[in-house]
């Protein structure tokens, strides 16, 4: 038999037991999702994976295999998502491959971080995340006219440094705009991360990448306030994209903390 260990997946603040459903499924090749108690109203929601497969040297050699990744990492979200679905259920989402030797291990592991545990389900109850990106559409080609640059030399460079200008400025709108929508939906979120590092390579960066923390009860006016900044990036050549609602990844962490 396979040496294992056991995979969490959330941990679950509910007043009564959460149920699992016998068709959820957890990573592929892994034991179906079981509840760990952690206390009276607390539960990991765990599985046992083989370490052939999920082992620290079976993961450093699939972990540049994006197909691999992505089927693990839609698999861990799919069992966190069902939970967070469950009613009056506030699930604290762990991070990809956190795993521990045995159940023991992880109950003691989870005891000592219960101080921030529950910091983390006071700050997250009752609140999705939704992700907002803004990106600068592409900006029509501008030609200078040949004519032009026959007719005169000084013409001809005015008009490219007017090109410029306007690229510029273009540019610099829909910035504007993106700082304006982080503030709208800021101000109406619980709480934000705004990403401003810069994958190396990336060819056209976001304008704003950012997580809002936003309580169910303001759900409404979150998305209001979305529809009324996209027609604002538009306005000025830049379109969003929102996302979410997610269990709160980027919020479990402490306040103010980037992820």
């Amino acid at each position: 038999m396979p040496q294992t260990a056991t995979y969490v997946y959330c941990v679950v603040q509910r007043a009564t037991r959460p149920s699992v459903a016998r068709s959820l499924r957890g990573l592929p090749g892994s034991a179906r999702p079981s509840l760990v108690e952690l206390g009276r109203t607390r539960w990991a929601v765990v599985g046992l994976v083989p370490l052939d497969r999920y082992g620290d040297a079976a993961i450093e050699a699939s972990i540049r295999d994006l197909d691999w990744v992505s089927s693990v990492a839609l698999a861990h979200e799919a069992v966190v998502e069902y939970f967070a679905r469950g009613r009056d259920a506030t699930v604290v989402p762990m991070k990809l491959f956190t795993m521990f030797s045995s159940a023991e291990r992880l109950v003691g592991e989870l005891h000592s971080r219960q101080a921030g545990i529950t910091a983390a389900i006071g700050r997250i109850r009752g609140a999705r995340e939704w992700g907002v990106r803004v990106m600068r559409r592409q900006p029509a080609t501008r030609t200078i006219s040949r004519s032009r640059a026959v007719q005169s030399g000084a013409a001809f460079l005015a008009a490219k440094k007017q090109v410029r200008e306007d690229a510029r400025q273009e540019i610099e709108r829909a910035r504007d705009a993106a700082d304006r929508t982080f503030g709208m939906l800021a101000r109406i979120s619980k709480e934000t991360r705004r990403r401003d590092d810069v994958p190396d390579g990336a060819a056209a960066p976001p304008l704003l990448d950012a997580a809002f923390l936003v309580a169910a009860a303001k759900t409404t006016q979150f998305r209001a306030a979305v529809r009324r900044a996209s027609a604002d990036c538009r306005r000025a050549g830049a379109a969003l994209t929102l996302t979410g609602p997610w269990p709160a990844y980027n919020f479990v962490g402490p306040a103010g903390a980037q992820r």
